[in-house]
């Protein structure tokens, strides 16, 4: 019964929405035709009056039309869903063409032209669509609202435009109208929104809707919140479901909890090389451990330690260290608590023995990065030659200690792969040098480790990528300056050293020193491109400002929010404290700190504010009213221009406080005890202990949020990407996510086409920021990101990992002649 009733009330709930939505077309068609028709009073060249008279003409003709084809086309959408084809409204198209014919420019201006629309109602509607999203979940027991669900503002968007479109209204019109036509449906969304959650609210749906811990849930913890907000139990796990760590017998790997269904094409591509890879070797090699890939396990997530490990290589250790400034040893060293348990198959001893052999023969041997430097890029490529040579030797050395075809066919695959690695003339020489020494601990691990085989995101593959991905680009990079090309790439060459020795010291440690190793390193990128690299320091600090200030502003503006709730203060000064006050707030903070004096003027200037907006019933009131308000207006000029609003902006911000404070005047406003703005100036006082501790929390208010408009912290030195590319799908937000600093992309921006690097994520991983070689920042959010790897303005120097297309070059060498892994 709990389950039907949930599902009564969602579908009341959207009835509600919709009622409201249609209710209000009627003064909305008005208002936009009142502001057509005031366009006509505005001086204008000939030919824009001309243009407006017309608009205004057709608006008049037409727009009662278009209110009912848009009542119509909601009331259908509402029950029979909205189509993914957007062409599918365009009465222009023959339907027998729609399959085979491009897309016409019409089509996509309507598509931007929807876009923008929806930005504004979300602007304006976030907080209303947040908690009414939520609390749909909690009936509907699904992970979240349907991509063409009609609470979505995008497609009421896309609705007003199909039917614009169908009942003779052109773009043209659309455009001369669009600031009522935004305003309206900004309006007209906020209000569905508002009357949908009380109507939910008086039905006891979450009458509080905690923000902080408000994460994306599987459809099981969905149907878990539901249990919760109506008392019921909640319902246990399918049993279909696999235990902790194991695979199900059949059918395909489900997600994990937590990791989002929506999956990049580099990492499905990955899983399917791994997916062909094991069924070549079940296929050719009896007895091969064919090991289930799993869901990759989250960046960073198995962190081992190599305290309790004990070097076999002192020497080897030691002279990484000198190499690279601190000891390997010195590094930080995570737990092995969190790692996931491993497959582990006993190599024979023998081969063991063969291949500690092979692995001391490289390291004495002279001019090989073998213990001394590789003497530079001129001899690096003779010394590439005779490590492929010997490396080929001991190949055959090792099979005839092989005591079974697994280890065989693991030899050979593993040799596949780094000839392979070793000849990408992409990768610099003397970096391939050091990388030909990961051959044989590579193979130790391959052989006593079957998943190497089986996931891409094993720790030794993943290390490989990393320091493959950050030196893609040393070739054809040239930084301006005398030598800070060299200098920053013998940083990152030093750093490589030293990984391949630590690696090397700890031969019996299997994953755990390359789990490690590689947390290492990826401490060591973002400490580099932070201080040490030329082009990106400069940056990655502006990027860091960005985010600390955009972080804060909307952390103050859910505390204000919260604190206003209950509080009877004037619609224009609660808009203007929650989106203009709470930016100055944040600037305020990061540049003076948030205990400094500057700071606290600031936090009383919003409480003073509270103060003169509500009622004044008495001359003794007025009058300190009149007293105060010119320093109050001065600190919140100081204030805003401090935050870098314009003066005409500053001067209509003021202009709507001064309404407000008018209407104090007249007693319309209710009255707040003293004791309330005595409690309120309190909590003012230390807003800044309400803030999450935890910045990298996920905090999906924060996150939505932080994808506002950035345009206005571009600055000398750092571009921020504010339009372009082509709307993404999940699956390219999902690879944007995915990708890792220190990688090389070629980025087609401003009319430039030029190499970046990717130098900073956020901690929340909403912005990123690539750098060109000459330093220059190029400031991305994650859904521009996606936009732009979608449209083909930003391409990846590798379409794959590189040891993934070390290991379809494998494949394709193994297709034509399977029987090189058990020769």
């Amino acid at each position: 019964m709990t389950a039907a009733r949930n599902q009564a009330l969602a579908t009341q709930a959207r009835r509600v929405y919709l009622e409201a939505l249609v209710r209000g077309m009627t003064p909305l068609v008005a208002a936009v035709g009142q502001g057509a028709s005031q366009q006509l009073a505005h001086g204008a060249p000939h030919a824009i009056m001309m243009a407006r008279r017309d608009a205004v003409q057709a608006w008049q003709k037409l727009g009662p039309n278009w209110q009912m084809a848009v009542v119509a086309a909601l009331r259908h959408a509402a029950v029979h869903g909205v189509s993914d084809n957007a062409r599918e409204h365009d009465t222009t198209v023959p339907v027998q063409s729609v399959k085979m014919s491009l897309v016409d420019d019409s089509t996509i201006e309507r598509e931007i032209t929807s876009s923008r629309l929806a930005l504004v109602m979300m602007d304006r509607a976030t907080w209303e669509f947040t908690d009414l999203r939520t609390r749909m979940q909690a009936l509907e027991a699904h992970d979240d609202l349907e991509p063409l669900d009609l609470l979505r503002a995008h497609v009421v968007a896309r609705v007003a435009l199909d039917a614009w479109t169908r009942v003779g209204l052109d773009a043209n019109i659309w455009q001369l109208l669009h600031h009522e036509l935004h305003e309206e449906f900004a309006q007209l969304i906020s209000e569905a929104y508002h009357e949908t959650n009380r109507w939910l609210i008086a039905q006891k749906v979450l009458p509080e809707v905690d923000l902080r811990p408000f994460i994306r849930r599987t459809a099981q913890a969905a149907a878990a919140a539901t249990a919760t907000a109506t008392g019921a139990p909640a319902p246990p796990p399918p049993p279909s479901s696999p235990g902790p760590g194991l695979a199900p017998t059949s059918g395909p790997v489900p997600m994990a909890p937590g990791v989002a269904s929506a999956r990049s094409k580099a990492s499905s591509q990955a899983d399917e090389v791994m997916a062909q890879l094991q069924r070549v070797l079940a296929r050719h090699v009896p007895g091969f451990p064919v090991v289930k890939s799993q869901v990759p396990a989250r960046p960073g997530g198995g962190k081992p330690s190599l305290a309790d490990v004990t070097p076999s290589h002192a020497g080897a250790l030691g002279g990484g260290s000198s190499s690279s400034g601190d000891a390997p040893g010195s590094a930080a060293k995570p737990s092995l608590a969190d790692a996931p348990p491993v497959s582990v198959s006993a190599a024979s001893p023998r081969l063991l023995g063969a291949i500690k052999h092979a692995q001391e023969s490289l390291q004495r041997r002279p001019g090989t990065a073998g213990g001394v430097d590789t003497g530079g890029s001129a001899s690096a490529p003779r010394a590439l030659e005779e490590i492929g040579a010997r490396n080929q030797a001991f190949k055959q050395v090792l099979k005839q200690a092989a005591s079974n075809p697994a280890e065989r066919a693991t030899i050979e695959i593993v040799a596949m792969m780094f000839q392979s690695i070793l000849t990408e003339e992409r990768i610099p020489a003397t970096v391939r040098v050091w990388f030909a020494r990961l051959q044989m601990p590579v193979l130790r691990v391959a052989v006593s480790e079957p998943d190497f085989f089986a996931a891409a995101d094993h720790p030794a593959r993943r290390l490989i990528d990393r320091m493959g991905a950050c030196v893609m680009g040393f070739n054809t990079v040239q930084v301006s300056g005398p030598g800070s090309e060299r200098a920053s790439n013998d940083v990152l060459e030093r750093e490589i050293k030293r990984v391949v020795q630590v690696v090397e010291a700890y031969p019996d440690t299997g994953r755990r020193v390359f789990a490690t190793v590689l947390t290492e390193f990826e401490k060591f990128l973002d400490h580099y491109f932070e201080n040490e690299n030329q082009a990106s320091k400069r940056g990655v600090s502006l990027a860091q400002q960005v985010e600390q200030r955009e972080t804060l502003a909307i952390q103050y503006t859910i505390e204000l929010r919260k604190m206003l709730s209950e509080v009877p203060v004037q619609d224009g000064v609660r808009d203007f404290l929650f989106h203009v006050w709470a930016d100055v707030l944040a600037v305020t903070a990061v540049r003076a700190g948030a205990q400094s004096d500057v700071t606290k003027s600031m936090k009383r200037a919003a409480a003073d504010l509270i103060w003169s907006a509500s009622s004044k019933a008495s001359r003794e009131e007025r009058a300190e009213v009149i007293r105060r308000l010119p320093p109050l207006l001065k600190t919140l000029r100081d204030g805003m221009s401090h935050a870098g609003l314009a003066t005409d902006k500053q001067d209509d911000h003021v202009r709507q406080l001064n309404n407000a404070l008018a209407a104090a005047f007249t007693a319309k406003t209710a009255a707040i005890p003293r004791e309330r703005l005595d409690e309120l100036m309190d909590q003012l006082e230390t807003l800044e202990a309400m803030l999450p501790e935890d910045i990298e929390g996920g905090d999906s208010h924060v996150d939505e949020m932080l994808v506002r408009d950035l345009s206005g912290h571009e600055s000398e030195g750092m571009e921020v990407v504010a339009e372009g590319g082509s709307a993404p799908t999940p699956a390219m937000v999902a690879w944007a996510r995915e990708l890792q600093v220190g990688g090389w992309f070629m980025l087609d921006y401003r009319g430039r086409n030029e190499q970046v690097q990717l130098a900073w994520r956020g901690l929340r991983k909403q912005l990123a920021l690539f750098v060109t070689p000459k330093g220059r920042g190029v400031l991305f959010s994650l859904n521009r990101m996606a936009a732009f790897l979608q449209a083909g303005l930003l391409l990846p120097a590798q379409d794959e990992a590189l040891t993934v297309q070390a290991t379809r070059k494998a494949l394709a060498k193994l297709d034509a002649d399977p029987g090189q892994l058990l020769k």
